[in-house]
């Protein structure tokens, strides 16, 4: 399989692949290349639908030219602790920050928390954000603000009285019960529906059957969630004794 960056001829081929309705995997299987590669490729340059082989591959270029202009003093550095590879970890951040977007995740938030939770310590100031991802001080502003409204992420002060923003290893558990949620406040705006449009027309029922699905959905996400935090993070002492599983009336936490 190749290794390096994509070149022009690969970017057209996926370019044209995009066009016939390919999917990633088959677009990568053809190129002889790693589906998040292709995947990375296509969302950052505009996305299935706005893909430019041409654009693209300059817009790289471009990105690689800043990158060598602008990388602050000691990143290097940062970047081998440990013994890492300094180009295989930038190749991931990018990676795991694709993943994010793909999920609906805005593309700096999408950064900010993959450059947190790739840190060794789960934790960065604004400023150490900003020198990292190379962006203006806004910008990360801005995609805390989104993340910390999820709870995915807190605030601390350290010793120097600066804020810290913290990443903490239940990261997913907090993004799944945000999801789970969201999910139930679909189900009661649809529930609301019922009684606006009538209990007794087609719609009603539709907008019932997809409150009802939702529902379940969101109570499923949040007894998964639950059961598998307390698994996954029980002490060694107590491992031998497995909790019991949440009763599937649970609320929802608020």
């Amino acid at each position: 399989m190749p290794g390096g960056r994509l070149t022009q001829q690969e970017r057209r081929q996926i370019a044209l692949g995009l066009a016939d309705g390919l999917a990633y995997a088959e677009i990568a299987r053809r190129l002889d290349r790693p589906t998040s590669t292709v995947t990375r490729e296509v969302i950052r340059n505009g996305g299935p639908t706005a893909y430019r082989a041409d654009l693209a591959h300059r817009a790289t270029e471009h990105r690689a030219h800043r990158r060598r202009q602008t990388a602050p003093r000691g990143s290097e550095a940062t970047s081998q602790a440990h013994g890492r590879d300094p180009e295989a970890v930038r190749e991931y951040e990018e990676t795991f920050t694709t993943v994010l977007m793909g999920s609906g995740m805005p593309k700096m938030t999408s950064r900010v928390l993959a450059c947190l939770c790739t840190s060794d310590a789960g934790s960065l100031t604004a400023s150490e954000l900003v020198q990292r991802l190379q962006v203006s001080p806004a910008s990360v502003s801005k995609a805390i603000a989104f993340l910390e409204s999820q709870g995915l992420i807190r605030r601390e002060r350290d010793e120097r009285r600066r804020e810290r923003y913290i990443v903490d290893d239940d990261v997913w558990y907090q993004a799944m019960m945000s999801s789970a949620r969201s999910t139930a406040q679909l189900a009661e705006t649809a529930r609301q529906g019922v009684s606006v449009l009538g209990p007794d027309t087609p719609a009603a029922a539709r907008l019932e059957n997809i409150a009802r699905f939702v529902d379940f959905v969101s109570e499923s996400i949040a007894r998964a969630a639950d059961q598998a935090r307390d698994i996954l993070h029980t002490k060694p002492d107590t491992a031998s004794h497995p909790p019991e599983p949440a009763h599937p009336s649970a609320q929802l936490p608020g």
